[in-house]
């Protein structure tokens, strides 16, 4: 979550507004006016446009050393057919090992997991290539959201809209309480977002079909950005 402090503020439509009157704030140092503390939302869906996606590799060992081999070859010839897919960003993710011991508490063997990460807003690239992946990994989860650049521009139309909303309901109370004006004491705007859940898939490993793994159809859906501006005004009488 984003803050910014602004000296000044003004509004739109507010979806929500929580109004607490505060007669002579504890907050602030007397000054024998009115103070109102009051907050306005606004907020958009937008389509999301990146998807986000994480395969593993699983190996078994009798030494670390084996382990180590298998995990590493397997990651690195995932990541070369990545490299096929230049639109997509590929990271390695995390990786895990841990030992199997006897009932004597002596080490027998070695588990371990490692991880390769993906991310674009081209959706097609990424799902050939999780699908090319998907002859020696599992997939872990599925995922999609609102890309920084497509929420950056949104969240700045909306710190605007939000701005205007505190002004409109500041310009609103002071009617309300028959004031003459107001000044601002404080602002801040807040920005949130609200993905959907992520899509877990559970897919298995290279089956004993020789043929490729199909590519999947994505449907990303919605995610909701939300600014607030919270603040306090001073009524004058």
């Amino acid at each position: 979550m984003k803050t910014t402090l602004l000296n000044k503020a003004a509004l739109t439509t507010g979806s929500a507004l929580l109004l607490t009157a505060m007669m002579g704030s504890a907050h602030a140092e007397p000054t024998g006016y009115d103070q109102l503390t009051f907050q306005t939302e606004v907020k958009e869906e937008a389509q999301n446009d990146e998807v986000r996606a994480s395969l593993y590799k699983k190996a078994q060992a009798t030494d670390s050393k084996a382990l180590a081999t298998t995990l590493n070859t397997s990651i690195n010839n995932a990541l070369k057919i990545a490299k096929r897919y230049p639109s997509v960003t590929v990271s390695t993710g995390q990786q895990r090992t841990y030992p199997s011991y006897d009932k004597n508490n002596k080490i027998i063997g070695w588990t371990g997991q490692a991880n390769i990460d993906l991310k674009s807003t081209d959706f097609a690239a990424t799902s050939q290539l999780i699908a090319d992946l998907q002859e020696t990994l599992v997939m872990e989860n599925l995922s999609f959201g609102v890309s920084d650049t497509k929420k950056d521009a949104l969240e700045q139309k909306l710190m605007t809209s939000a701005s205007r909303a505190f002004q409109q309901q500041a310009k609103n109370l002071t009617s309300a309480w028959n004031a003459r004006g107001y000044r601002v004491v404080n602002v801040n705007l807040n920005t949130g977002s609200n993905y959907p859940r992520p899509m877990y898939s559970a897919m298995s490993m290279k089956s004993d079909s020789l043929e490729s793994v199909p590519s999947q159809s994505f449907e990303s859906g919605n995610s909701t950005i939300s600014v607030t501006a919270n603040g306090t005004i001073e009524l004058t009488k």
